[in-house]
């Protein structure tokens, strides 16, 4: 039943009249009586229950986890886009509802990458963290989002870039390719296929057997096509964006999960 707010009334008249307080707020009152309107209003129920909710934070920003990478999040794309501090590829995340009100974000293979709480708390999810570690705001960030256009020489120079870190992780050479001529709107998404490609190469010569299993991998493709795919056939690594949604791109985990399965 909720409390008649009369008494809280009374009291606030008293303080603003200056007049003698009542009976039973005199000194000999119980220690347990709450004497000033200020202890009276953080002792209900209601501030004792409710979390304070955390301030807004801007819609792309940067985060740091406890012991972790620091990473960006641009939350002003649809869908939602990621990239950590030391790594220059971009992740495409999706969301769903969670427990609780929570919102989850996962990559392109299902695998969680972070977890926001309806009170604004953020937590990201790696392989060093599987079960998960807090991270705190760190300021405002740029757009991650890939610009429009691109012009061809800085198209082929990060392509070029890419061959040449995936060929020194290999230990031979590895040459990148187009499927079809590249346009200005379509650069982009060739030059962060060839970024995201480059990165999983580099991934699977640090595991073990790495440069074995980079041996079915003798060239590079990057295709057009109507969804994002990874396929690889007779030596030929085919790496498919789309510009269906703004730009769709695969996740460096899902060509891994490709060259070694």
């Amino acid at each position: 039943m909720r409390r008649p707010a009369y008494p809280l009334l009374l009291l606030v008249c008293a303080f603003a009249a200056g007049n003698t307080p009542p009976a039973w707020a005199a000194p000999n009152t119980p220690k347990s009586i709450p004497n000033t309107l200020k202890s009276m209003l953080w002792s209900s129920p209601h501030h004792q229950t409710e979390a304070p909710r955390r301030p807004e934070e801007p819609p792309v920003a940067r985060y740091h986890p406890d012991g972790g990478r620091g990473f960006m999040l641009d939350r002003t794309s649809n869908p939602p886009l990621l990239r950590f501090e030391d790594s220059p590829e971009i992740w495409i995340l999706q969301s769903e509802p969670g427990p609780r009100g929570d919102t989850i974000y996962r990559n392109d293979i299902g695998q969680p990458v972070l977890r926001a709480t309806r009170l604004g708390g953020l937590t990201l999810f790696t392989i060093d963290a599987p079960q998960g570690a807090a991270a705190a705001f760190d300021g405002e960030a740029n757009a991650l989002h890939l610009p429009k256009y691109m012009g061809p020489h800085a198209m082929f120079e990060l392509v070029i870039q890419a061959s040449e870190r995936s060929s020194h992780a290999a230990q031979r050479f590895i040459p990148f390719s187009t499927v079809g001529d590249a346009t200005p709107d379509t650069a982009a998404l060739v030059a962060e296929s060839a970024i995201v490609t480059s990165e999983a190469i580099v991934k699977i010569s640090h595991t073990p057997n790495g440069h074995t299993v980079l041996t079915l991998v003798s060239r590079v493709l990057l295709a057009k096509g109507g969804k994002a795919d990874v396929q690889l056939s007779s030596g030929a690594l085919t790496v498919t964006y789309s510009l269906e949604g703004g730009g769709d791109w695969p996740s460096s985990e899902r060509i891994v999960r490709t060259v070694t399965k």
